[in-house]
C-alpha cells in the first residue's frame, strides 16, 4: 500500500471515529438530560422521542449501544496514541549512533550552512 492511500485510510478512520464518539456523546447528554423520573417512565417516549425515549425505558440496551462502544473506542485511541508515541521515540538518533561517515557529512553539511549564514 503506497503512503496516500494510507494517509486517506488514516483521515477515513480519524474521522469515523470523532464522528462516532461526538453522536454518542450528544444521545448520551440528551439521554441523561431528559430523564424522566421512576414514575413517568411510560412517558419517556412521548417526551423524548423514540429512540432517546426507548434508550430511557431499557438501559440494557442503552449499555450495550452508547456505553461499550465510547469505552472501545477510549481504549483503541489510547492504544493508537501508545504505538504511536513509540514509534515517534524509536525515529529519533542520537549523535552516539551515528558512523563516523555518517558524523562527518554531518559536521560538512552544518559548516556549509554556517557559512551561507555568515555570507548573508
Amino acid at each position: 500500500m503506497n503512503k496516500k492511500a494510507k494517509q486517506v485510510l488514516f483521515y477515513i478512520g480519524l474521522f469515523l471515529d470523532v464522528a462516532i464518539t461526538v453522536f454518542l456523546l450528544v444521545v448520551a447528554i440528551i439521554m441523561l438530560a431528559t430523564m424522566p423520573s421512576k414514575e413517568n417512565m411510560s412517558v419517556a417516549i412521548a417526551l423524548n422521542g423514540p429512540f432517546i425515549g426507548y434508550l430511557q425505558q431499557n438501559p440494557n440496551v442503552y449499555l450495550l449501544t452508547c456505553v461499550i462502544p465510547l469505552v472501545a473506542l477510549l481504549i483503541l485511541n489510547i492504544v493508537i496514541l501508545i504505538v504511536y508515541v513509540k514509534k515517534a521515540g524509536k525515529k529519533k538518533t542520537e549523535l552516539s549512533d551515528l558512523t563516523d561517515e555518517q558524523k562527518a557529512a554531518l559536521k560538512a553539511e552544518l559548516l556549509k550552512d554556517v557559512e551561507s549564514d555568515k555570507k548573508k
